[in-house]
C-alpha cells in the first residue's frame, strides 16, 4: 500500500499521501457511524446473517487492497472503499460478539469464553503471519512467483475462512427470541405437537443474505398498513372489527415481491401500542395457523380475488375466528414448553419496522 501511495519515489509529495491517508481513514469512520446507526435492531434479529454478509464483505475488502498496487492511480479510491468496507465489518464483528460469546458461556463465565475467543483470533493471526514469512522467504529467489503469492493464497484462505465462520455460527444456540426463530418454534408445533430446543431452532435458521428472505409464499410481517399502497377489502374490514380488548389484529396486504416487482399476497400482525410480549406470541402463532389454511389448496384459489365477494369475506371472518379459539387452546401449552426448553420469553427481539404500532382511539 506504501508503494501504491507513492511512497519511496521522489516525485512523491509526503503531505499528499499524508492527506489522502487521513480521507481513506474519515471515509471508512463515517461509513461506519451511518452503518451501525441504520442498522443497530438488524444486530439482534438478524445476528447470523449480519454476521456472515459482513464477513463475506470483509474479505472482499481484503481482495480490493491486493489490487491497490496494480492500479496505483487508483489508490485513493481503491483503499477508500476497502476501508469502509472493513470498517462496517469491524462495527458488525464487535456488536454481534457479545451474544454469540453469552450463547457458549453456560456457567456464567462470559469473560472467559470472550478471552478464549481472543486467544484463538490471536494465534490464527500469528500462524498466518508465520506462514507468510515462510513462503517469501522460500521465494525470494522467484520475484515473479513472490509478486503473485498473494493472489493464489488470497481466494484459499478466503474461502475456508467463509467456510469455517458459516460452520461455526450453525453452532451458536440464541435463546432469545425473535420473529423467524417464533415462526420456526410455532411451524413445529403446529405440524409436531412440541417446541424445539434453541439447538434444533438452528439448524433451521437461515444464515443467508438479507434479499433471499421472505421469499416463501404468505410470508407473515409485522407492522401497519401502508396507506400510499393498495389496500385490499379484508384488510379495511379487519381494522374496522378490532375492539378496545384486542392487542393486535390480522389481515392481508399486497406487496412487490424481488426484482421484478411481482405482487404476492402476505398476511400481516399488526400491534397495538402497550401489546405485551404474550400478544406477539399469541398473534404470531394465530398468524401461523392462518398461513398454514391459507397454502391448503381450498383457501388458495378463494384468496386469488382482488375484490373478495360476500362469500370469501365470510369465510375468511370464519377462519379468523377459528384460528382464535386454536389460540386459546395451544398458547399455554405451547408457552410451557418454551418456557421448558429454555426459551427467554421476558421479551421480543424486533427491528425498526416491527417495532411500529397502532393507536386504538374509542368513538
Amino acid at each position: 500500500m506504501f508503494r501504491a501511495i507513492g511512497i519511496g519515489y521522489s516525485r512523491s509529495l509526503t503531505s499528499a499521501a499524508a492527506l489522502n491517508w487521513v480521507l481513506k481513514d474519515g471515509l471508512g469512520r463515517l461509513s461506519r457511524c451511518i452503518y451501525t446507526a441504520s442498522l443497530a435492531s438488524a444486530f439482534d434479529t438478524n445476528l447470523k446473517r449480519v454476521r456472515f454478509s459482513t464477513s463475506l464483505l470483509f474479505t472482499l475488502s481484503i481482495g480490493v487492497e491486493l489490487l491497490t498496487p496494480i492500479f496505483p492511480q487508483y489508490f485513493l479510491l481503491l483503499a477508500s472503499l476497502a476501508n469502509i468496507a472493513k470498517q462496517m465489518s469491524l462495527a458488525c464483528y464487535m456488536a454481534t460478539s457479545p451474544p454469540i460469546h453469552r450463547s457458549f458461556a453456560i456457567a456464567d463465565n462470559l469473560a472467559e469464553v470472550s478471552a478464549k475467543s481472543q486467544i484463538q483470533s490471536v494465534c490464527f493471526d500469528n500462524f498466518g503471519l508465520m506462514l507468510a514469512a515462510v513462503l517469501n522467504l522460500s521465494l525470494k529467489n522467484n520475484q515473479r512467483l513472490q509478486a503473485g503469492l498473494p493472489f493464489i493464497i488470497y481466494p484459499i484462505f478466503s474461502a475456508v475462512d467463509l467456510f469455517g465462520i458459516y460452520q461455526g455460527l450453525k453452532y451458536v444456540h440464541l435463546q432469545t427470541l425473535t420473529k423467524d426463530r417464533i415462526e420456526i418454534i410455532i411451524d413445529t408445533w403446529i405440524s409436531f405437537g412440541y417446541v424445539p430446543s434453541p439447538e434444533e431452532v438452528s439448524k433451521d435458521e437461515e444464515i443467508n443474505f438479507m434479499w433471499t428472505k421472505g421469499k416463501e409464499p404468505w410470508r407473515i410481517r409485522i407492522g401497519c398498513l401502508n396507506p400510499k399502497g393498495q389496500l385490499p377489502k379484508l384488510s379495511v374490514m379487519a381494522m374496522q372489527s378490532v375492539g378496545k380488548e384486542d392487542y393486535y389484529f390480522i389481515c392481508t396486504e399486497i406487496f412487490d415481491q424481488g426484482l421484478t416487482r411481482v405482487r404476492e399476497q402476505g398476511i400481516l400482525l399488526c400491534v397495538r401500542e402497550g401489546a405485551r410480549t404474550v400478544d406477539f406470541i399469541m398473534g404470531l402463532l394465530q398468524a401461523c395457523y392462518v398461513r398454514k389454511a391459507l397454502r391448503s389448496s381450498t383457501c388458495k384459489s378463494m384468496m386469488k380475488a382482488n375484490d373478495p365477494s360476500d362469500l370469501v369475506i365470510k369465510e375468511w371472518f370464519k377462519l379468523i375466528d377459528h384460528s382464535r379459539q386454536y389460540v386459546q387452546q395451544d398458547f399455554g401449552p405451547m408457552n410451557e414448553q418454551m418456557v421448558a426448553q429454555g426459551w427467554v420469553i421476558k421479551n421480543i427481539l424486533l427491528n425498526t419496522e416491527e417495532q411500529t404500532r397502532y393507536s386504538y382511539m374509542d368513538d
